[in-house]
């Protein structure tokens, strides 16, 4: 029997109706074999699946193999939560990956998976078996629906889903208009920390860093976990995310966020994220004002850790840092300039990966952990964990932020210990960059110009029970004006290089101009590509919808239907480019009269920077966040480059620091008030 895999992709429909109701626009629906059922329904199996199977237009025929034992993953109930945040929710999750990996072909998949479906926790089923799709070689070539279709309770005002289920039962399907959410739902301006809600809760954003750990698991079979310098790349990734909120906070008159580095001391940020959880038993717990971290003492959860094991995990990493050497199971690893970042990374994040795990612990999961569950540490209230602990939601909370600060400033106390970039490191003799500017429709030179966007997605395909057909949700979302770059260089030879364009506030919260140390952590990359000159003078021109940062905005929403390759390599690279920054945030917000920015433009040796390897039919349009498929990351340079060390002796300023290869444009960042709604809409 050959399976269409893409009956593969029903399973992720509607998460909590049972797998043998039709599934699907075309109302396919699974022949279930009757020792495959959920204790549940196996009394009423011949019923339930003839019933279900005449509303069916089509019968998929389900094979009957063995199925492997799934012991402890049974274990976290369908009602519960799920964090890769918590060992033993990542211990079980690598076990259904490597049972779903370990199937010999898909018509196997199908079959393990329609069993496993009804049994397991439903976050879990998704979150294993997208995982199973992008790295098995006979499933590549499948889109995995974004997260929000399936669980939109992640992302949606729990409000709407009162609405929501009463446009289904009432309004006709092509009568239904979008359910607007509000902008301000969550807290209102007395909240300082509410001027960044629009970033800190923007869908594509906390789609992002879940599609990223989806690509970047860490846990499962070596083979899906040991990706190319992925310890570097989650070091980069959130460098460049706490760098962006700084941005933001910048923009909104607020000074830059402040580490959580005194685990005794209350957090004043308060979160209310009001969201209900449409799969879980219990609605998105809160945070008051005020709390400390506690000691955990969760049976349930199998958690039993101290706030001392944190600080016993950091000081055994500092340790490591300060030597140069890491101690590994078997003998000492030393931190070099150029690999250690990626030891570093593994050790900090607790990958398998990790040089010696039983030493340096757990200090990135543990610690969104403790937060996570600060509300109800020992579980007397029978209350699951914060949006902190889920990867899907953690960005919505102001604590992820102050986390990853002192998170990325573990990661700065090696990057200030290693030998400075000498001029010879950073000029390109020969190339001299000798203008820049960049044009945004409507606007003047060397403007760029911010405004509201309100966008439509459907959620139908995570609403249990109810009748079918679109649901559509409008947000709010920041969005910029296109614009391109147009760069003047001149080269005394034909000569390939590689352009790299950063963006920096140009004064900071005191409005004083930076020092270069400082400065270095506040450039956001907005694009790296490759250039071809010739001698003398050159043109280059990039818009920027072609960043090597961002994914477009349909492809966020993973719409299935429309701006998809046809088969074959080009749509597996389509499905692991799902994880991309999300096109709508490349810019931060600036302000109505206009935030002074400094744009960094950069020729780089391409001697320097190139990575011999073949690259056919690659998607290559957000690598600087995810690597490339299969494949080494391609910039041999350290990621973050020039700005990921210590600025040279002398080099005090952003002007002292350049070398005739670079440039800066003071660039005007200005935010129009005003909302634009969809094309088309009511």
């Amino acid at each position: 029997m050959a399976t269409d895999k893409k009956n593969l992709l029903l399973l992720f429909d509607r998460p909590k109706e049972p797998v043998f109701m039709p599934k699907g626009d075309e109302k396919k629906a699974f022949e279930v074999p009757a020792d495959y059922l959920s204790d549940k329904y196996k009394n009423i199996g011949s019923q339930v699946t003839s019933r279900f199977g005449e509303e069916a237009s089509s019968q998929i025929k389900v094979s009957r193999i063995s199925i492997p034992p799934l012991g402890e993953i049974l274990e976290l109930a369908r009602s519960e939560n799920f964090s890769l945040f918590i060992p033993k929710h990542r211990r079980i999750a690598g076990k259904l990956i490597d049972i779903f990996l370990g199937m010999r072909n898909v018509d196997d998949l199908l079959a393990v998976a329609v069993y496993t479906r009804d049994r397991v926790n439903p976050y879990l089923f998704n979150y294993c078996l997208s995982v199973a799709i992008l790295h098995r070689p006979d499933t590549q070539d499948l889109d995995v629906p974004s997260i929000i279709r399936s669980f939109p309770d992640k992302y949606i005002d729990s409000k709407v889903f009162g609405e929501a289920r009463e446009d289904a039962n009432v309004v006709p399907v092509g009568s239904r208009v979008p359910i607007e959410i509000p902008k301000d739902y969550t807290a209102s301006d007395l909240e300082e920390e509410h001027r960044l809600a629009y970033f800190r809760e923007d869908i594509g954003l906390n789609l992002h860093h879940w599609h990223w750990h989806l690509v970047y698991p860490f846990e499962g079979t070596r083979v899906v976990v040991d990706k190319n310098r992925r310890g570097e790349l989650f070091y980069y990734m959130h460098q460049q995310i706490i760098a962006r909120y700084n941005f933001e906070r910048l923009c909104n008159k607020m000074k830059r966020t402040e580490r959580f580095i005194n685990w005794d001391e209350e957090i004043k940020e308060a979160y209310f994220p009001k969201l209900d959880s449409l799969v879980a038993s219990r609605a998105w717990p809160s945070r008051v004002g005020n709390q400390k971290l506690q000691n955990i003492r969760r049976e349930v959860d199998g958690i039993n850790i101290d706030v001392d094991d944190l600080k016993r995990w950091r000081d055994r990493i500092f340790a490591a840092i300060h030597s140069g050497v890491a101690q590994g199971r078997d003998g000492n690893i030393p931190l070099t300039e150029n690999e250690g970042i990626d030891v570093l990374g593994n050790m900090v994040e607790a990958s398998i990966l990790s040089p010696n795990q039983e030493l340096y612990g757990d200090l990135h999961n543990m610690g969104h952990v403790l937060l996570s569950y600060i509300h109800d540490p020992d579980h007397r209230h029978l209350e699951s964990f914060a949006v902190i602990g889920d990867s899907a939601t953690a960005m919505r909370d102001p604590i992820f932020y102050r986390w990853h600060a002192y998170i990325d400033d573990m990661f700065q106390e090696f990057k200030q210990a290693l030998p400075r970039y000498t001029e010879a490191q950073l000029d390109n003799p020969g190339v001299t960059v000798k203008d820049i500017q960049i044009e945004t429709q409507g606007s003047k030179p060397n403007t760029l110009q911010t405004f509201w966007q309100q966008s439509d997605v459907d959620m139908s395909r995570g609403m249990d029970f109810q009748p079918r057909g679109s649901v559509f949700i409008r947000f709010t979302h920041l969005q910029h004006r296109p614009f391109s770059y147009k760069i003047q260089v001149v080269s005394n030879k034909a000569r390939e290089g590689t352009c790299r364009i950063f963006l920096s506030p140009k004064f900071d919260e005191r409005g004083n101009p930076w020092l270069m140390r400082d400065q270095r952590l506040m450039f956001i990359e907005l694009d790296k590509f490759k250039v071809n000159l010739k001698q003398g003078q050159n043109t280059i021109t990039r818009n920027s919808n072609q960043s090597s940062v961002t994914i477009p905005f349909e492809r966020t929403y993973r719409d299935l239907d429309t701006s998809r390759p046809q088969g074959g390599e080009a749509l597996a690279q389509f499905n692991f480019c799902g994880c991309g920054w999300p096109a709508n945030l490349l810019i931060p917000k600036g302000t109505p009269e206009g935030f002074p920015c400094q744009l960094f433009v950069m020729i780089s040796n391409i001697a320097d920077d190139q990575v011999q390897q073949t690259i056919t039919g690659e998607c290559n349009d957000s690598y600087s966040y995810c690597g490339l498929k299969d494949k080494l990351y391609p910039d041999r340079r350290s990621m973050g480059y020039p700005f990921d060390r210590t600025p040279r002796s002398g080099a005090e300023t952003l002007q002292q620091f350049l070398t005739p290869n670079m440039r800066v444009q003071d660039v005007n960042l200005v935010f129009e008030n005003k909302t634009y709604r969809p094309k088309g809409s009511i």
